[in-house]
């Protein structure tokens, strides 16, 4: 009986067999993406700037387009 077991293995799609090869090639990759992301994203924000933008806004009009 112990012959005839078969392993059952799970589905991979291509994506992400491309994926783990991509990686397996370029072990850096993750690091640099993070490094990226960092560049325009991660950012610390001006508070007093942020407040500011806050207070000066101008609520809108429910409907555009109409004349007042």
């Amino acid at each position: 009986m112990t012959g005839n077991r078969k392993t059952k293995t799970m589905y991979e799609s291509e994506i992400t067999l491309f994926l783990r090869e991509l990686k397996k090639s370029r072990p850096t990759l993750e690091k640099s993406q993070l490094e990226g992301r960092a560049l325009l994203w991660d950012k610390k924000l001006d508070e007093d700037l942020l407040r500011a933008q806050q207070e000066s806004r101008v609520p809108q009009t429910p409907y555009v387009y109409q004349s007042q």
